[in-house]
């Protein structure tokens, strides 16, 4: 028969594989053990639906955990006993059927809570695999890995927060990643203390936890994140002398800036943290799919044909539609040549008198009439990210050239103004196909606020790897002053230079607005004015 309490311990051997099943809800280490009566045994079924397999172990809240089998759905299912029920099982159950009520992948399904008042249990997913904190006792992970983790947490969160819920148990232990990689958020819990905020700051945790192999627990707790239940175990942070946490990058090499960044500033008390869904967003941007890590060596990707790189700047962000493009503009120039020579033809061709002749009363001295100013053609368009390595917020450029201002390009939405502080700008490239003398561009923008300023330079795509970093680089030219949290939706820079022309404009953007969902921008239509 299985002992009724045992080590809080969460793993189990089999075949050399461990099988991990959560760690169950806060408790105190010093907490007595829950005895038990009548014990359950294998192959006992419960509410004649759930067969008890194998006892798995004994929770660090002194539950019973056993494998068991849904002999109705033949599924497995986990199942988590505590002796006796009634009163003392309430705080279980409510967390077992808030739980049930938010159906996410990265959150442990609970499929019945039942209160037999001699026992109580609840039914759950079960998860083949092993916690966070067996995976990090074996090394800390790489950073785009500890990435994945907190993203998964963090979609799980603002799964449970858009419900008005709380998880209140976010820790290293009831972060499970399964055998085929899934990573899911197990134990919820009920009580008065708990709230979002401490959800998301316990995100910031995992981070530290997942980069470095330590807890950040000791001088600042957050919330689920005290030295009980099973957790004394796992490292502290490392500290200066006086007291305060090391920084990521302090303590092992390699985290990117950003990264390193976002995790202190979660775990930083004077700094507002976000909302969930808008942290998800972050480190859903962040989380680069593994096929995707060549992006990390060449930069912004580029065109190519038969395999030959492409150095064009026009073939950065079409391809085949710069190719009908040029083929256009070629027809175009034909259909003007034949013109021409059928005009200016031989003596045998009729003169044709037009409908008015220029005027020979003029002057000789005086001066050629000014151009006339006019919507200059934008021949290409595409965004500029250089210090993120994320193709999510490429897409749309075009969007800012097609007339409507009812559809345009937008960032994603970030935590701060300052891209979350991890990247100085982002920019919008245009090419006017040929050099023109220029007299304004304006933007459209979709909220005021912005800081933003004009750019000119050379926009030949640069031969290095570094793509838009080296890009940005050649546009060191300045067009008017920038605008400093502008106060409305049409930015318009009217300090070019009429003696020069231009060909390549850089629309760079410093500071994004604020908005009911965190920090974000719009740009609806962007148009330049020249001749």
């Amino acid at each position: 028969m299985p002992s009724s309490a045992g080590p809080s311990i969460d793993t189990i051997t089999e075949g050399g594989r461990v099988t991990q099943v959560g760690e169950g809800q806060e408790a105190e280490e010093t907490a007595p053990p829950v005895m038990t009566f009548g014990a359950p045994t294998a192959g006992e079924i419960l509410a004649e639906r759930y067969e008890l397999v194998e006892h798995i172990n004994n929770d660090s809240a002194g539950r019973l955990v056993w494998r068991g089998v849904d002999v109705i759905l033949r599924r497995p299912v986990a199942v988590v006993l505590r002796y006796p029920g009634g009163d003392s099982a309430t705080e279980m159950l409510q967390a077992a059927v808030a739980a049930s009520r938010v159906i996410h992948p990265n959150l442990v399904g609970v499929y019945d809570a039942i209160d037999e008042d001699v026992r109580a249990y609840v039914v759950r997913e079960w998860v083949d695999g092993r916690s966070l904190r067996e995976l990090v006792a074996e090394g800390p992970m790489d950073p785009a890995r500890a990435t994945a983790v907190g993203n998964a947490v963090a979609s799980a969160l603002a799964a449970v927060h858009a419900t008005g819920m709380v998880h209140g148990n976010v820790h290293p232990g009831t972060v499970m990643i399964s055998d085929d990689g899934r990573v899911v958020l197990a134990d919820a819990r009920t009580d008065g203390d708990d709230s979002q905020e401490a959800d998301i700051r316990a995100v910031g945790g995992v981070l530290y936890f997942a980069l470095t192999g330590h807890w950040p627990h000791a001088e600042a707790p957050l919330r689920g994140a005290t030295a009980g239940h099973g957790r004394a175990a796992i490292p502290d942070a490392v500290r200066d002398a006086s007291g305060a946490i090391a920084a990521p990058r302090q303590v092992r090499a390699g985290v990117p800036a950003y990264l390193d960044d976002l995790t202190m500033d979660l775990l930083d008390a004077e700094i507002a943290p976000p909302s969930s869904d808008v942290l998800s967003a972050e480190l859903g941007r962040l989380d680069i799919p593994a096929e995707d890590h060549f992006l990390d060596q060449t930069g912004t990707i580029r065109f190519t044909a038969d395999g030959v790189e492409d150095r064009s700047p026009l073939a950065a962000a079409g391809g085949r539609k710069v190719a009908i493009g040029i083929a256009g503009l070629l027809a175009v120039a034909l259909v003007g040549l034949l013109i021409g020579i059928t005009t200016l033809g031989g003596d045998d061709s009729p003169e044709t008198e037009p409908v008015a002749r220029p005027s020979n009363s003029a002057p000789a001295g005086d001066a050629t009439p000014a151009p006339v100013v006019r919507k200059l053609a934008i021949q290409d368009i595409r965004i500029i990210d250089p210090d993120s390595r994320q193709r999510n917020e490429l897409d749309d450029a075009e969007k800012m050239m097609d007339g409507d201002e009812d559809k345009g390009w937008e960032t994603d939405t970030y935590y701060s103004a300052k891209f979350s502080n991890y990247k100085k700008g982002m920019g919008v490239w245009i090419d006017l196909g040929a050099p023109h003398t220029v007299k304004s561009l304006t933007a459209t923008l979709s909220d005021s606020g912005v800081s933003a300023a004009l750019f000119t330079g050379n926009g030949d795509f640069p031969s290095t790897s570094q793509g838009d970093k080296d890009l940005v680089k050649g546009f060191k030219t300045r067009i008017g002053q920038p605008f400093e949290q502008h106060d409305g939706t049409k930015m318009a820079f009217d300090g070019f230079d009429p003696e020069q022309k231009y060909q390549y404009l850089l629309f760079w953007i410093t500071e994004l607005p604020s908005t009911e969902r965190g920090f974000k921008l719009g740009v609806q239509e962007i148009s330049v004015q020249g001749s």
